[in-house]
Formats: C-alpha cells, structure tokens, sequence
C-alpha cells in the first residue's frame, strides 16, 4: 500500500515539473498590484476631469464628451496602460531572477501570443465604438476582451489568472447591461481586482 501511494506521489510530482517546464511561471504578483494602482489613479484622474468639467457620466452615458474630454480620457488610459506593461515586465523579471528562470523563451512567447491577439482585437471593436459614437460601451468591451486575454493566456502561464478572467468577464457583461456605471466597472475591474489578485499570487507564490 505504501509503495503504491509512493508511486503515484511520485507520479505526481514528474506531472508537476512537465507542467511547470510548459508554463510561464515567473509572472509576479506585485506586477498586477502595480496594474491595479495605477488603474485606480487613472480612474481618480478621470472623475476628477468629469467632475471639473461638470460631466455626469452617470445620465449622459458619454454622449456628451467633448473632443477633447475624449482625448483627455484616452490620454489617461494609454498611460493606465504603459505604466502597468512597464511594472509588469519590471516586476517580472525581477522574479525570474530570483528563481533562475529565463524572462523570455517559448514559453514567454506562446503567452504573450495568445494574451495580445484577445487585446488586439477587443482595442480594434473599442474603435470601432469610438467611430459610431457608442462611448457607453466601451468600458464594458474593455472588460470582457481583457477576461478573454486572460483566459486565453491562462493555459501558458499560472493557472490563477484564470480566475481573474472570469471575473472581468462577468463583470464587463454586468457593465453592459448597467452601461451608466461604466466607468465604476472599469475601475473595479482593472483596478481592485488586479491588486485583488496581485496580493494573492504574491503570497502563494512568492512569499
């Protein structure tokens, strides 16, 4: 009985090293809580300028955005985003250091693919949105690409941002029913629940 449990203990662990040899594991968690900080003060920045400007997105849905409240906005989310790439690459290569992993390999790129074409897409129909004048939407279209990215990288690197797909997800598809409270679901979504998740994976991994 004792060496059969050894066998398949043994089993268990060679299915482990083959799974982590076929995933990109360095991806630390301070990295999303980096994401999700500076998502919150973007998304500060942005009701700020709504509320200067006396714009209750809440009523007009964006319908009543100038040209240069949206160039403002779009401003504003572009930094949102190269500030979190520019943390997320930081703070994963410090983790592969740390663990004597390569930052960049086949594993890196299989990832990296399958993240940014969900990306691409979903940056292509938030045009689309802008061009038809159907600003309300494009938070929630934001939300649920994103989960799709997640999801669909998810089977490259850790599990976990599994699960933070799901949510944007849901919460987009919420969103796009609730369309006056866009701006809440994106600071949820890309703010709380990646600080959320970066805290966790941070202590189940890297701690």
């Amino acid at each position: 009985m004792n060496q059969q449990q050894d066998q398949l203990a043994d089993l268990h662990e060679i299915r482990k090293i083959m799974d982590r040899s076929s995933r990109f594991i360095s991806l630390s968690g301070l990295s999303g809580v980096a994401a999700g900080v500076s998502a919150l003060v973007g998304a500060a920045v942005v009701k700020w300028h709504l509320v200067t400007n006396k714009i209750n997105y809440s009523q007009n849905l964006g319908l009543h955005l100038t040209q240069e409240s949206i160039l403002f906005i779009l401003a504003v989310a572009g930094l949102v985003f190269i500030l979190a790439l520019c943390s997320a690459t930081y703070f994963t290569a410090r983790n592969a250091r740390k663990t004597n992993h390569r930052v960049w390999d086949s594993k890196t790129e299989r990832m990296l693919v399958n993240l940014f074409i969900p990306l691409a897409a979903g940056g292509v129909f938030c045009v689309a949105l802008f061009y038809h004048n159907l600003l309300y939407l494009v938070a929630p279209v934001m939300l649920v690409f994103y989960g799709c990215a997640l999801l669909n990288a998810s089977k490259y690197t850790l599990s976990d941002i599994r699960y933070l797909g799901i949510l944007e997800i849901a919460l987009g598809l919420l969103a796009s029913f609730f369309v006056g409270y866009g701006l809440l679901a994106w600071t949820i979504g890309f703010g709380v629940l990646h600080i959320v998740y970066g805290t966790l994976v941070y202590f189940k991994y890297e701690r």
